[in-house]
């Protein structure tokens, strides 16, 4: 209970944050702010940084939106930066509803629209572009917010995340919004390292709590037990008794239904189970049972584009319909009104018909492969309450904000291009952090389907564990090497990147890796003490004793290459009828040879009678050192190992022939002979150890053990030590790798101190892609001169696709024209390329993929959409790719070095801009 002081000093605090700029803010809110939101707002007034990390859904952008209150509030700008198109769309009609459309502005590359406005949202690509050209609309700007600043983990977006970071002018405030990661506190402190004051906001409760369900045949069931708190369930949560049962009971009856399919095995009349896999219940009956509960809307994620489209299709033929006649009739007003510019003649091409008809069921899919303007209908639909069901890939889990009171998960195993991999606790808290519409919904829902496999103890693990650890991705790229040294200079360029996220979290560890390097030291110490010798220096002395052990093992090895030559070249030399001995082994003693060796991987074999009439093949392991003929017997021609006459009178024979030798001396074997400066050598160490004063030493076996321990740890310690090299500054010497080829090929003046952009490396300031160096090379060297807009827009695909097939792609037909030149050409210079960075210690990349080059070419030349679309590209993928290659057009339009090729480049743009990749954004 509260004191009258604690209630008044309540009242004060809210009357002074009623009348701050955060007061006026909140109250523009139909709900009370939660404290998370107010912490981070008051940061922001009070001028510092802030990261906010907060569960999906929970409300983290209301801080950015108060940034841009804040601009505008003190007429200053802010930039609110979003990692894809989509999202920079959603958040633009936002702001706009908020502020009016003559405030807000939005930048995406392909879109530009007021972007003189006080507010511009735009892709994280476009501040990174202006920062490094010094843009004008630079001045004024106040704030930037960085929305899902978790995406600098992105192996391909994340390093332009740290870029903006890093170059943004100090006097603008950074709000970092991200989703909850583990090692929030580490990216605040990097983010105060290099910007300056931060305050790290950490919400870890969902606004809306969250069940966790697996539904086992065609029942849901809770997972955790009765008494477990849904928004807390702890570690190692114990699971639901009901579940454990319902799973057993499933699998009984799987048992019982099996029993007239056990089948006779082969032989002799056994019978054999096959075990029959229990699997997920049908998607139909998914939806209908979330339909009854009132478990609606729901979003199903499924790994598969192919899935995602198969479940539409066997929901809709199950005959569900989960629209109202009002329904269906203002699902078709927006679905008419959305697709309205669309080319008629496309639409088959389409299956236009089949996605209306399940729309208006109330189902639809959701993933990469759809036309931009269907995923945004159908976003639209969704966000309205009329489509009910969504089959999603996780992609829209990152994506744009599409809320739902269930999240169903149908495997939690997906495919991460190299194979089938589990999903990580914090891709499922990802995926499942979708459910629960706050302000709508009491409670979200997760339900994952059960099949033979699941574990639902390490499903609780999944559900119940936050790890969502937050790595920095970046790397010194060509483009960002010419861009810093160009604006900065070498050595300020190099500074810059060791304060990157990535060298901070290198340099993390090696404070980690240092703590354990001096706790070695300090071992080592007690060690050297403890074998201290008061008759002399007895790390000299073990040193001795090392270099003896060392020569000692180096002779035994030489010794033994040498008896093994010797044995080989012994087997080698038997004929049928010599008499051996064998010195020593199991088969020690005498034999005669019956058979002439065999050659082979184990040293060769050879048969043999032994002295006590056996037949025996022995291998060259089992012939030692010294075996050798001593005389010779004769063997009848009709001889039959397998007959035992046969073989007592031969035995007869080789003791007679050994008997004739019983009064010779019998020959010495020799030793295989080793290299006398290496027996010199040792017998001088061995001389030197015993004349040693610590060899006289009462203790010194004592003193030896304590320096063994020595000589372990120091080992240890020097490969910690080249660890801890390795780390540091590890960023720049990736830099000057890439600086060392920039210079080879003329980008840069030179590699190190003294480079300087040339009149090359100004054009490759212009180019942003993960091709960079690629593009420039082939515009120096004339490759793409003589393209046509069409033959340019294909080779451009060249250089940007990448398959999401992980088989190779078949090679197109070309011709003979001038595009197949440039092709091939293109192809030369990333494999001359791929050399240069080999050689410089930098991991080059795979090989072009040809796959995009034919459709894109047919299109600028105006082929119909049915032309350019087969079994292996999506409409949607064509138009994400489409819109890839104007992108890069446009930058050839600036930074071609001929006016011929950027006006080839522009009217590029134009001819691959139009039909449905015209319509609509992404």
């Amino acid at each position: 209970m509260t004191t009258p002081a604690e209630r008044y000093a309540a009242a004060v605090l809210r009357q002074q944050r009623a009348r701050s700029e955060v007061g006026r803010f909140a109250a523009t809110f139909p709900f009370e702010l939660d404290d998370f939101q107010v912490r981070a707002c008051e940061a922001v007034e009070a001028g510092e940084g802030v990261l906010v990390a907060a569960p999906t859904g929970a409300g983290k952008t209301v801080v950015g939106e108060f940034a841009v209150h804040l601009a505008l509030a003190q007429g200053r700008k802010a930039f609110y930066t979003t990692p894809i198109k989509a999202l920079s769309n959603q958040k633009y009609a936002d702001l706009v509803r908020r502020h009016g459309a003559a405030s807000v502005g939005l930048l995406t590359g392909d879109t530009a629209v007021n972007g003189d406005a006080p507010v511009v949202v735009m892709t994280t690509e476009v501040l990174r572009n202006m920062l490094y050209a010094s843009s004008p609309a630079l001045d004024g700007l106040g704030y930037v917010v960085m929305d899902e600043v978790h995406y600098l983990a992105d192996r391909f977006r994340g390093p332009v995340w740290e870029e903006v970071i890093l170059h943004l002018p100090l006097d603008v405030q950074v709000v970092s919004l991200s989703a909850t990661v583990s090692n929030a506190e580490e990216f605040g402190d990097w983010l105060a390292e290099v910007r300056g004051a931060c305050t790290v906001v950490v919400s870890e409760r969902r606004p809306v709590p969250l069940w966790q369900h697996v539904m086992v045949g065609h029942e849901l069931h809770d997972l955790y037990s009765a008494d477990v708190d849904p928004t807390d369930p702890g570690v190692n949560p114990p699971i639901s008794h009901e579940l454990l049962e319902a799973i057993r009971s499933l699998e009984r009856s799987g048992d019982r239904r099996r029993g007239s399919r056990e089948t006779r095995g082969r032989g002799r009349g056994r019978y054999h189970q096959r075990r029959q896999l229990v699997r997920p219940p049908a998607r139909g009956a998914v939806v209908a049972h979330l339909d009854r509960a009132g478990l609606l809307p729901a979003i199903v994620f499924i790994f598969s584009r192919a899935g995602c489209d198969a479940a539409v299709a066997q929901v809709v033929h199950s005959g569900i319909r989960l629209t109202t006649p009002a329904e269906r009739r203002a699902i078709a007003d927006v679905v008419a009104e959305r697709t309205a510019t669309l080319p008629p003649e496309d639409l088959a091409v389409l299956g236009f018909d089949a996605w209306e008809h399940a729309l208006l069921a109330g189902v639809a899919a959701h993933h990469a492969g759809l036309l931009p303007a269907f995923k945004e209908t159908v976003e639209t639909l969704f966000a309205q309450g009329l489509v009910k069901v969504v089959f999603a890939t996780e992609t829209l889990a990152l994506g744009i904000n599409m809320p739902a009171r269930t999240v169903v998960l149908e495997k939690l195993v997906k495919w991460d291009g190299s194979g089938h991999a589990a999903i990580t606790a914090g891709e499922y808290t990802q995926l499942t952090g979708r459910a629960g519409r706050r302000g709508i919904d009491v409670e979200g829902h997760a339900v994952v389907l059960y099949a033979s496999g699941l574990d639902p103890v390490a499903l609780a693990g999944l559900a119940s564990r936050r790890t969502y650890p937050l790595r920095s991705a970046f790397r010194p790229t060509y483009n960002m090497a010419v861009n810093l040294i160009a604006t900065t200079g070498w050595e300020r360029a190099r500074e810059v990147l060791e304060t990157s996220f990535a060298q901070f979290q290198a340099d993390r560890g090696v404070v980690g890796l240092a703590r354990q390097a001096r706790s070695h030291t300090e071992a080592l110490s007690g060690y050297a003490e403890a074998m201290s010798c008061h008759l002399g220096d007895f790390g000299e002395y073990m040193d001795l004793r090392r270099q003896i052990g060392d020569l000692e093992a180096e002779l035994s090895r030489s010794r033994s290459r040498a008896q093994r030559d010797a044995v080989a070249e012994t087997l080698a030399a038997l004929r049928r009828g010599d008499v051996i001995q064998v010195p020593s082994g199991r088969r020690a003693g005498y034999a005669v040879v019956l058979e002439p060796p065999t050659s082979g991987l184990d040293g060769g074999s050879v048969t043999v009678l032994t002295d006590g009439g056996q037949v025996r093949r022995l291998v060259g392991g089992e012939v030692p050192y010294g075996t050798r003929a001593v005389t010779r017997v004769k063997i009848r021609k009709d001889f039959s190992s397998r007959r035992p006459k046969d073989r007592r009178d031969l035995g007869s024979s080789m003791r007679n022939a050994l008997g004739a030798l019983a009064d010779s001396t019998p020959e010495r074997v020799r030793r295989p002979a080793g290299d006398p400066r290496t027996d010199d050598r040792l017998t001088a160490l061995r001389t030197a150890l015993r004349a040693h004063p610590c060899h006289g030493c009462a203790d010194r076996e004592e003193h030896a053990r304590w320096a063994h321990r020595y000589q372990r740890l120091r080992a240890e310690h020097d490969a910690l030590v080249r660890r801890i090299e390795n780390r540091t500054s590890s960023i720049a010497r990736d830099f000057d790798k890439v600086c060392g080829v920039l210079a080879e090929l003329g980008y840069l003046t030179a590699p190190g101190p003294e480079a300087r952009v040339t009149e090359q490396g100004e054009w490759l300031r212009r180019v942003y892609s993960e091709q960079d160096l690629l593009v420039v090379e082939c515009l120096r060297q004339g490759h793409w001169d003589r393209l046509d807009p069409a033959g340019l827009a294909g080779v451009v695909a060249a250089v940007l696709y990448e398959s999401r097939s992980d088989e190779p792609t078949p090679r197109p037909r070309l011709g003979s024209g001038a595009l197949a030149e440039a092709v091939a050409a293109t192809e030369g210079v990333a494999r001359e390329l791929a050399v240069v960075e080999a050689e410089a210690g930098l991991t080059g990349r795979p090989p072009l993929d040809l796959g995009l080059v034919v459709a894109v070419e047919r299109w600028a030349r105006g082929a119909m959409l049915e032309q350019v679309l087969d079994a292996d590209l999506a409409a949607g993928d064509f138009v994400r790719w489409a819109k890839q290659v104007i992108d890069l057009l446009d930058q050839l339009a600036d930074a071609a070095p001929s006016a011929r090729l950027r006006e080839t480049a522009r009217a590029g743009v134009h001819a691959v801009r139009r039909g449905i990749v015209a319509v609509g954004t992404v």
